[in-house]
């Protein structure tokens, strides 16, 4: 009797490129893993419109979904078009009052529309103000990792975060935050697995223990 194969797809934060899942090796007799990447938004396409549009990409019933940080967002909104086999939401944020208190203001404020998204584009330009090896090697790794610079998507992508109306955790989710994200810093509360030491790019640093636990959260085991 063949064992069955859970499909397991991927979803990158807001402009990375999918292979910052690169790292992320699962038991091969048992799960089959699919990278999905971002597709440049629809004028005026709601969150809810686009997350049905990639839901178009996937391709097999009763999937694992796992999203990070904007794609954690966007996947909770492809759970409502969905069935899924488990959600998991890694360095996200479970509602909108978790977002950060300068996000907020940019939703009062509206201030999102005039953020100067088109200096993204040119990485290197921002290299220019980076002070310290830490900050050098954050550089580097958007160098690497981020590769969507449309401007379109890129507003439209931070107007999407700031402005995501979803009340109340998704009691089918499982959470996962690092516990020293400075990005989502109001996240290991409530119904969350706290990973010690991790940061917002976790996926990337942090992708031994993702290796070693997603086949146990994924089959409803007991993590080890």
């Amino acid at each position: 009797m063949n064992q069955e194969i859970f499909n397991v797809y991927l979803m990158p934060g807001m402009a990375a490129n999918p292979s910052i899942f690169e790292y992320i090796q699962l038991p091969e007799d048992q799960f089959k893993i699919h990278w999905l990447d971002w597709m440049i938004p629809e004028k005026d396409e709601s969150l809810q419109q686009y997350a049905q549009r990639m839901c178009l990409r996937i391709d097999q019933p009763n999937v694992v979904l796992l999203g990070v940080s904007f794609g954690g967002i966007l996947v909770q909104e492809m759970a409502k078009y969905i069935t899924l086999k488990k959600l998991i939401v890694v360095s996200s944020i479970k509602h909108k009052y978790e977002l950060p208190k300068h996000l907020q203001l940019l939703k009062i404020t509206k201030a999102y529309k005039i953020l100067p998204t088109q200096l993204v584009s040119n990485i290197d330009a921002l290299s220019k103000f980076a002070f310290g090896e830490t900050v050098k090697k954050r550089i580097e790794l958007y160098k690497r990792y981020l590769s969507v610079s449309d401007k379109r998507y890129l507003d439209w992508a931070i107007k999407q975060v700031v402005c995501w109306e979803q009340e109340s955790p998704n009691p089918e989710a499982v959470y996962i935050h690092g516990e020293k994200d400075i990005v989502f810093p109001d996240s290991c509360g409530g119904n969350c697995i706290v990973v010690k030491g991790g940061t917002h790019i976790m996926i990337i640093n942090k992708f031994k223990w993702f290796n070693e636990n997603l086949p146990y959260i994924i089959l409803n085991e007991p993590l080890k």
